[in-house]
Order: structure tokens, then sequence, then C-alpha cells
């Protein structure tokens, strides 16, 4: 059975495909199972943005064939990890949890890299493609902390 974890921003075209990205290319693929989805509801069945899209490639990764989905509080039940990008995506999350143990199962992504100081991800959608770049940096570290402390957790 694989380990489930899904990545959350707001409409889940521009953070949460790139750690989707990120993550699972960090995971083996036989346990881990990577997915994103939105709070926001806008761009359900779109590709992520192309800034996305085009940071992402060029760091080798292909993210061109995930599509935007709304984030429901179905995803308790599906996921073992929901990593949110913001502390505005944590709190429409948490609000749809319907236990504890939901609310357990969600924590702010760079809670990898800054423990405990509620650091956002910023959103990069109305700026320039820089900003995905640098978004996708802070992803990298943070993945890069997270996949470890999976890998070691679930081996």
């Amino acid at each position: 059975m694989s380990v489930k974890i899904l990545m959350v921003c707001l409409g889940n075209i521009c953070r949460s495909p790139l750690a989707e990205g990120l993550l699972a290319a960090k995971l083996p693929k036989d346990k881990f199972l990577v997915d994103s989805a939105g709070t926001g509801h806008w761009h359900v069945g779109k590709q992520p943005d192309e800034r996305s899209i085009a940071t992402a490639k060029k760091n080798g990764l292909d993210i061109s064939k995930q599509r935007g989905k709304h984030f429901t509080p179905k995803h308790f039940e599906e996921f073992d990890y929901i990593y949110v990008m913001d502390g505005s995506n944590y709190d429409d999350v948490v609000f749809m949890a319907k236990t504890e143990e939901d609310k357990n199962k969600v924590q702010l992504i760079l809670d990898e890299l800054f423990p405990g100081d509620n650091v956002d991800v910023p959103d990069p959608y109305y700026g320039l493609q820089n900003g995905f770049d640098m978004v996708y940096e802070m992803l990298d570290e943070a993945t890069d902390l997270l996949a470890k402390k999976l890998i070691a957790k679930h081996s």
C-alpha cells in the first residue's frame, strides 16, 4: 500500500503542481503517491500555469500532464499527509477537517525548512517568471528534507 501525500495551494496551478512534481521525483514510485489540489475551484481540469510548467521543465521536470483538482473533505480519507503552501490554505483545509486526526495530517510545507515559523510559500501568480523560479527553489529545498523524512519513516 502506498503512502499518499497531497500538496495544496489556492488554485492548483502554480505552487502545488511544482511541489507535487518535485516530491514525486524524489520518492520511490512503488511506495509513495504524490498528488495536488487547490482550495479554489477555478482551475479544475486545467494544466498548471505555463510559467510553472516552464520553471519545472528548465529544472528537468515535466508537470504538463497534471490537471487541476479541487480540495474536498474526501481528501482526508484518501491521503496520509497534506502539505499546504500558506496560512490561508492551511486555515481553509483545517476548516474542512472532521476530526483531530484529519487536522493532524495538515502541515505548512515550509515548516520543513523553518519549523514552527509559519512561513508561507509566496503565490507567484500575479508576478513575473522569476517569482516562479524563487518558489521552485524554496519547494526544492523543502521537498529534499520531506523526501528524506518520508523515506526514513516508511522504509
